[in-house]
């Protein structure tokens, strides 16, 4: 199924389909620390991937929005970046979009990674929880590699140290206990009309997905040799009249040695890097793509006012 694209952050809409009473509609925030599973669980309960997932922490960097239908509800997840101890200006506004997308939500999923347990990272986010007093909902994710017996002593320990109701034990990635997590959801959104057309499954420009997607290539095939250091931006997007579509993009890094480590020898990296990337996004358009990358250098872009609009974070924070 192909995206479709409508707008590009949390609104309240006008009404864009005839509900009965019965509907309901609300937002779901899914916060937790960094490779917590929030954006294999969203592309779980979409059932579309529109997140990009990797091995490496910190891999989100702004909000997005997954919509899914239940029954007579349509759930907006809320992906947000991974919750930590920030340290530069980039973390510290990762940080606050993440905080931001749970207050503005109307139900609130804390998703713990069960097999690292109670961190803390965790414990601040504990802590934040119960200082503004709001009651979340407790996903204790990667059920399948812990032990039952602890899986049941973390859910006694965390249910002690914050307001949770209830707890689900998941799986994002294989889908075991997610199905329960969707219907207690639908069950939790408030009553009201759907705000977006029941075939759409992000509001993400589509300029944005695409740069996400070739960012999700350079983490998985860089990241023991490029640090945080790069980030993607689609610079122009060209609808051909044969059905295809052209897009350029530009990867940009800090340092000239870090160009040669995206190029590669005889800039064999990019290419294996565009390849993919251009496999992947003819999966998620279903149309054929032409994809152009340049690698530029621009030094301290993670400091740049620039960048950050175009992640939609907040510099000032």
């Amino acid at each position: 199924m192909a995206v479709t694209i409508r707008g590009s952050h949390i609104a309240r809409v006008p009404q864009t389909k005839t509900s009965s009473p019965a509907t309901r509609c609300g937002y779901v925030a899914l916060i937790g620390t960094p490779n917590a599973g929030k954006s294999t669980l969203l592309n779980q309960l979409v059932g579309c991937k529109l997140a990009i997932v990797t091995p490496k922490a910190q891999t989100t960097r702004t909000r997005l929005l997954g919509i899914s239908i239940e029954g007579s509800a349509q759930i907006i997840y809320v992906d947000t970046p991974g919750i930590f101890a920030p340290r530069r200006r980039l973390d510290r506004a990762m940080v606050a979009a993440a905080w931001s997308g749970a207050e503005d939500a109307d139900e609130t999923v804390l998703l713990v990674d069960a097999a690292r347990g109670i961190g803390p990272d965790v414990r601040s986010i504990l802590d934040h929880l119960a200082d503004r007093r709001r009651r979340s909902i407790l996903a204790l994710n990667k059920i399948d590699l812990v032990r039952r017996d602890r899986l049941l002593a973390l859910a006694a320990e965390l249910a002690k140290a914050g307001d949770f109701d209830p707890v689900f034990m998941i799986s994002g990635l294989s889908g075991d206990g997610v199905e329960d997590l969707k219907r207690h959801l639908a069950a939790a959104v408030p009553p009201g009309p759907w705000l977006f057309p029941e075939d759409q499954l992000s509001d993400a420009p589509e300029r944005l997905l695409a740069a996400e997607v070739t960012r999700e290539q350079v983490f998985l095939q860089l990241h023991d040799e490029l640090p945080y250091a790069s980030t993607v931006e689609t610079e122009s997007w060209e609808e051909r009249r044969d059905g295809s579509v052209r897009i350029e993009q530009v990867i940009y890094v800090e340092r000239p040695s870090q160009r040669a480590i995206v190029l590669g020898e005889r800039g064999q990296r990019i290419k294996s890097v565009g390849a993919r990337a251009r496999a992947e996004l003819e999966r998620m358009l279903e149309r054929r793509v032409h994809l152009f990358l340049f690698v530029k250098v621009r030094e301290n872009w993670s400091e740049d006012r620039e960048r950050f609009n175009a992640l939609g974070l907040d510099y000032e924070v």
